[in-house]
């Protein structure tokens, strides 16, 4: 758990050298959640920042696990918690399904799960990416998501692989990002859609861009406003747009040539990878009939670490209706359920359509509340959007909206804003997807640790 420095990436790969597993935990988390990581995970050796050595002393009391605490930076030293010197156990050989690391997931909607992920998920995963994003020697990678985050590790595994450089960045300003890309002559950028709306609010030199080759966008779907302003600041860069969990790492992407045709599909299966869209039953849906995205392949994660049932519930083998013509002596591959809805076009691209635990039923009818968002942005002054559900007597759930504006917005009235965003959804959408309530919020709106928008907070009335 510490900032991203090279003392920590050494110290990530050195576990997997030593045979242990690597459990990547976010500084930004607050105490209870490290406990939690730790203690669910049986943590051996924590190790941290020396400069923040005192914080870690109540850790000692109620992580009873723990028997090391390693100091990361100049003056490196290890510090044995517990009485004792440990076994030396007789090397092993490495096989490429044994454990390598758990990445917990953020837990918006409860304590973070654990992601078993192989040395075979990691290899896998990082030359996929590697080979759809032309990654090579001479590239320059920015590091500005969390390690902790399975995109923001991924910009280490894929620059190591091919050897690469990674520029370690721990910002505070969506400005430090714009002028680390222009200092350091970045060739490629990973980011997630509300880092993206904070770069394009700012201006950007023109060093920003001169050596930038791709920029990616993973954790959620890019608005189209911010898409189209990411390009006009980056007009050569190739844009990645890509679409994935961090239990199978990513499924899907967007060729940059594709972009202009079709901004709002996910793509593809990316490679080293295959994806289905399946019915209930496990049939596989038609060209535009909405299903479950379903993936298998080398990028699937061994399940949730000491949770069996979650586990059984999303890693299934697949059903027989979507294997046809296969022996019937074959043993079912092990898939993904993801539980998020797509639909297929008839030329194979997909298109994201919700979460099955995020999806807003109202008067009858299931709304995604990507969809809502995506509306709210193409208003003029509206910077963030988030839409939540909120119980109704008798619609099941109406529909909060709650925005960020920008200065000339929030300089209106009430009145005038609300009548002016709620006009705007009316043109756009069905009477079953305009809002029934919108807040109005000055500052950006709050973000988990992995710096998605936290959208469990404005479902709790206390926050407004």
């Amino acid at each position: 758990m510490a900032d991203k420095q090279p003392e920590a990436v050494a110290a990530m790969f050195a576990v997997s050298r030593a045979g242990g597993v690597l459990v990547p935990i976010n500084p930004l988390l607050k105490s209870a959640q490290v406990q939690h990581i730790l203690r669910d995970c049986g943590v051996v050796v924590l190790m941290v920042p020396a400069t923040r050595q005192a914080n870690w002393a109540p850790l000692q009391v109620t992580c009873p696990s723990l028997r090391h605490l390693v100091l990361l930076g100049a003056d490196a030293d290890v510090v044995t918690t517990a009485a004792g010197a440990v076994a030396a156990a007789d090397p092993h050989r490495a096989l490429e399904t044994d454990l390598a690391a758990i990445f917990y997931t953020s837990g918006s909607t409860g304590l973070p799960k654990g992601v078993m992920l192989s040395h075979r998920n990691l290899l896998a995963g990082a030359g996929s990416v590697a080979t759809y994003l032309e990654n090579h020697a001479g590239d320059v990678l920015l590091a500005a998501l969390p390690l902790s985050f399975d995109a923001g590790f991924s910009q280490l595994t894929t620059a190591f692989l091919v050897g690469a450089k990674v520029v370690l960045l721990n910002y505070l300003l969506p400005m430090d990002v714009v002028r680390a890309m222009a200092q350091h002559r970045i060739t490629g950028l990973t980011a997630v859609p509300p880092l993206y709306a904070q770069l394009v609010a700012v201006t950007w030199p023109p060093e920003a861009t001169q050596h930038l080759r791709y920029w990616a966008n993973t954790g959620g779907r890019l608005p189209a406003t911010v898409l189209a302003a990411m390009q006009a600041r980056a007009p050569v860069a190739k844009p990645y747009l890509m679409f994935g969990l961090t239990e199978a790492f990513r499924a899907t992407y967007l060729p940059p040539h594709e972009v202009s045709r079709r901004p709002d599909s996910i793509g593809k299966a990316i490679p080293n990878a295959e994806v289905l869209v399946l019915r209930e039953d496990g049939s596989p849906c038609e060209d535009g009939e909405p299903g479950e995205l379903v993936q298998y392949g080398p990028l699937v994660a061994l399940g949730y670490w000491e949770r069996p049932e979650a586990t059984a519930e999303r890693f299934r083998p697949l059903p027989k209706a979507a294997t046809a013509g296969r022996s019937d002596g074959a043993v079912p591959e092990r898939a993904l359920f993801s539980g998020d809805t797509v639909r297929r076009d008839a030329e194979g691209f997909l298109y994201f359509v919700g979460r099955r635990d995020e999806m807003i039923k109202t008067s009858g009818y299931r709304v995604s509340p990507t969809e809502v968002e995506e509306v709210a942005m193409a208003h003029d002054g509206i910077l963030e959007a988030v839409a939540v559900p909120v119980p109704h007597e008798t619609l099941g759930s109406v529909i909060r909206l709650v925005v960020h504006g920008d200065e000339v917005r929030m300089s209106e009235s009430d009145a005038v804003r609300d009548a002016s965003l709620l006009n705007h959804f009316r043109q756009a959408v069905p009477a079953y997807m305009v809002p029934t309530e919108v807040v109005w919020v000055a500052s950006p709106l709050p973000r988990n640790p992995n710096g998605k928008f936290d959208r469990q907070c404005w479902r709790d009335d206390a926050r407004l």
